[in-house]
């Protein structure tokens, strides 16, 4: 690291107004707009403080639509130096001090008004959810197959594609260093912080995007997950092409979605463009998107009344691991 870029780092951090704007970045990811209110100083003052703290690298921004979000930056893509300041400063988040108690009190009001907010749509749209969790296994069950199908191999990079309420971000996040989950609503997106946020789950992220068109570097995730997300696609395959394009070499990706079934009325009242999608289909997309599928798993409903869905687990990897692999998903 040189002096100058040292100095840069130093130069950042030394002013009042941008040690308090670090250390509530240091609690979590905010909006300018939320900054403003929780410091009490002038948008223009604030976005100014950000710059400077971005152009150092101790912060990184993200738009959303017309939201610019705000977090501390990552410590292994962070400039050198840049760890030590971030340790230097974590007491501040539970600092004495009057002021950044102050700021911290209003962080979490505004937190608390982020999971209001979002626990009022989840509410609003629970009948349609609870109705699709009916047809089909409890979640509990299906969320413990996926588990034991990836077991325990270390992931630096987790992305989840469709997050929706950001529940696959929670469920794997003890096997994963950092996370991301992408989706087009941005209601969900409120949904998906909340319960991140509830949860204690520091280590993930979502952002608004589209699951064809991901901005991450291709060859950069270990796991990527498309959770009941491709029967909502007009082209599922694409996503799994570009799932395919985000996996590292003998990256896995797990899909989970119906078996084909015959109940139409999920399309009228629910949107799923898709009744579901067989073996053969899924082979096909990873065998276009270079990937092989190893392990499949099938879960039934427990009885055998009509109108019930079966839930499929498909784990696709690069072909140089799949013995290895698939010796691991048969011990499962």
């Amino acid at each position: 690291m040189t002096l100058d870029a040292t100095l840069n780092i130093f130069r950042a951090i030394g002013e009042e107004t941008r040690l308090r704007i670090m250390a509530l970045l240091l609690r979590g990811e905010l909006t300018v707009t939320e900054l403003t209110l929780i410091l009490g100083q002038s948008q223009p003052r604030v976005s100014r403080h950000l710059k400077i703290l971005a152009d150092a690298g101790l912060v990184e921004r993200y738009r959303e639509g017309s939201w610019m979000f705000y977090r501390a930056a990552d410590p292994h893509a962070a400039p050198p130096g840049a760890a030590t300041v971030f340790a230097a400063l974590e007491p501040l988040t539970r600092a004495e001090d009057r002021l950044i108690a102050r700021d911290l009190e209003r962080f979490q009001q505004s937190r608390e008004a982020r999971a209001r907010q979002a626990a009022a749509y989840f509410e609003a749209n629970a009948a349609e959810w609870d109705t699709i969790r009916r047809l089909h296994l409890p979640e509990s069950d299906i969320e413990s197959r996926m588990r034991a199908l990836i077991g325990d191999d270390p992931v630096e990079l987790f992305v989840d594609l469709g997050t929706g309420t950001g529940r696959m971000l929670t469920l794997f996040a003890d096997r994963y260093e950092s996370a991301v989950g992408y989706d087009l609503s941005r209601e969900m997106l409120a949904v998906a912080r909340a319960n991140l946020e509830r949860a204690g789950v520091a280590h993930a992220q979502v952002r608004h995007g589209d699951l064809f068109s991901v901005p991450l570097d291709s060859a950069s995730a270990d796991l990527v997950c498309l959770h009941q997300v491709l029967h909502y696609l007009a082209e599922p395959g694409a996503a799994v092409k570009e799932a395919a394009r985000l996996l590292k070499p003998g990256g896995r990706l797990i899909i989970s979605d119906f078996a084909p079934h015959q109940l139409e009325f999920l399309r009228d009242d629910h949107a799923h463009r898709r009744l579901g999608f067989s073996d053969e289909e899924v082979k096909g997309w990873c065998r276009a998107s270079s990937l092989e599928l190893f392990a499949t798993e099938t879960l039934s409903p427990h009885t055998n009344e009509d109108g019930k869905l079966t839930v499929k687990i498909w784990i696709c990897a690069a072909p140089a691991l799949v013995r290895k692999l698939k010796t691991h998903a048969s011990a499962a």
